[in-house]
């Protein structure tokens, strides 16, 4: 073969013995570099005969070069011929199969779904599993992970996102929207950027709720109603886009007023909250009179029906009760005839009276005497 021919003379060459620059003998013992008649050259002039043509490895590698691209002709390429062939055929299969393998076959993870394409048109969505479809470029595979649950805040950083209330007030909210994937085809083909569309919906959505209440119910106890509103309004935006999203909730984080103004609007609002909490207790302390005076007024209406039925005998028995609730705080005397008896009063002389003293035990020495 040609192959062969080429490295004998490249091995021809370099075997060649080398020649001393000093005009000394060679390694065949001929004085080579010796000018007739003279001594030792110059090393550094040109030899008597002129420049010496440039032969050598150079050559010989430019000439194996020029055969292996134009056949060689009488032994043809070193690549040429039936073995050649093969070599070239078992490279181009082994490259179709690495193309089929990594191009046909796709790998899909529980969570993920894959799209379809064929040549850019939908042709169906890939369930999890090793999948197979035709190689690239006739189908191309676009994976989502369809259960994860992204989130979008705003605003971004620690910037302010001062909106306008219902009633011509600024407020600084901040807050957070949870969305995942819910039809994947609608998802890849409908809007050109899922992520930035969400986030100018929910916006939108926010602003358009907020302008429709109040500060106070902002800052308050309508939070919840107002998170409530915009994921509603969020989710009716994407379906009219035919997004393929799906909101998952809407978290308020923050209700502030503007920083320039949050130290005054707090002195105010703790200001309406002791008003406030004067107005309960006075609230209270009018319902408790007003509980007792109606009592009174049923206790009288009562009494009243008594004596309408028996005047006489309501009557001294109120005159009883009356005297029993005066007489029971002062001393009486009670008179009879024909002469007057004082009333005793027994419980405030036995108050009065000095408590017994007990004898001291007698000395045992008197005793005894």
């Amino acid at each position: 073969m040609r192959l062969s021919d080429g490295w004998r003379a490249a091995g021809a060459l370099f075997n060649e013995p080398p020649k001393s620059p000093w005009g000394g003998k060679s390694g065949n013992g001929d004085d080579a570099g010796k000018p007739a008649g003279d001594g030792a050259r110059n090393p550094w002039a040109f030899p008597p005969e002129g420049r010496r043509p440039k032969h050598g490895a150079t050559s010989t590698l430019d000439e194996l070069l020029r055969r292996a691209r134009s056949g060689g002709g009488g032994g043809g390429s070193p690549f040429g011929g039936a073995s050649g062939g093969r070599l070239w055929a078992i490279g181009i299969a082994l490259l179709v199969a690495i193309w089929i393998v990594f191009t046909s076959f796709h790998s899909i993870s529980p969570q993920e779904r894959g799209v379809v394409t064929f040549f850019g048109r939908y042709a169906g969505t890939l369930e999890p599993g090793i999948r197979m479809t035709l190689p690239a470029p006739f189908n191309s595979v676009q994976t989502e992970d369809v259960q994860n649950i992204r989130s979008e805040t705003f605003p971004e950083g620690n910037g302010e996102n001062l909106m306008l209330t219902g009633d011509q007030n600024v407020i600084d909210l901040a807050y957070s929207v949870r969305w995942n994937i819910d039809n994947l085809q609608d998802y890849v083909f409908q809007i050109r950027d899922p992520e930035e569309t969400v986030r100018a919906t929910a916006e939108s959505a926010m602003r358009e709720v907020v302008s429709s209440v109040t500060l106070d119910q902002a800052l308050g106890a309508g939070r919840t109603l107002i998170e409530a509103r915009v994921q509603e309004r969020i989710q009716q935006l994407l379906d009219d886009y035919d997004a393929g999203v799906r909101i998952q909730g809407v978290a308020i984080s923050k209700a502030d007023p503007p920083a320039q103004v949050n130290d005054d609007f707090k002195a105010v609002s703790a200001a309406q909250q002791q008003a406030q909490a004067d107005l309960n207790n006075a609230r209270a302390y009018a319902q408790q009179v007003i509980a007792r005076a109606q009592g009174e007024a049923a206790q009288f209406d009562k009494m009243y029906e008594q004596y309408r039925l028996a005047p006489e005998v309501t009557r001294r028995r109120m005159y009883y009760e009356t005297m029993e609730q005066v007489l029971a705080k002062s001393n009486k005397t009670i008179v009879e005839a024909p002469g007057v008896t004082p009333y005793l009063p027994l419980p405030e002389a036995r108050k009065s009276l000095p408590e017994p003293t007990t004898p001291a035990p007698a000395v045992q020495g008197e005793a005894n005497r």
